[in-house]
């Protein structure tokens, strides 16, 4: 019996987290803003992280490309009480990652790109 993409990849992400205690939550968006999965707190709303994600990194490749700068790898937003980072899941998605304030980002960035790797194989 064949798991499921979404459970493949909702337990990717809970993976993340587990393995990088920097990482408070991650989701997985379509890059029309919908959540394809997520292991987001129950006080975030799924829809709205998901459509803010996908303009986000829309936002960004459009600026990488126009100001000359390549393909876009990645978003990075810094707030007085952490981060968010955004990266291109294949061609179709977004991983979304919520980081403590005082993470290490060196690791954070590491194992994000290893999960994109791994995610872009289920999506």
């Amino acid at each position: 019996m064949t798991v499921p993409r979404t459970q493949q990849m909702m337990e990717r992400l809970k993976n993340l987290r587990m393995s990088t205690p920097d990482v408070e939550a991650s989701a997985v968006v379509s890059v029309d803003g919908l959540t394809i999965a997520s292991d987001l707190p129950s006080d975030v709303e799924e829809d709205r992280v998901s459509a803010m994600s996908a303009a986000m990194l829309s936002l960004g490749e459009r600026i990488a490309t126009e100001l000359g700068r390549g393909l876009l790898e990645q978003v990075y937003i810094r707030g007085n009480d952490g981060y968010v980072f955004l990266s291109s899941v294949g061609e179709d998605a977004v991983l979304t990652v919520l980081a403590r304030k005082d993470a290490k980002l060196g690791l954070v960035f590491l194992d994000m790109k290893r999960a994109a790797e791994d995610l872009s194989k289920i999506v």
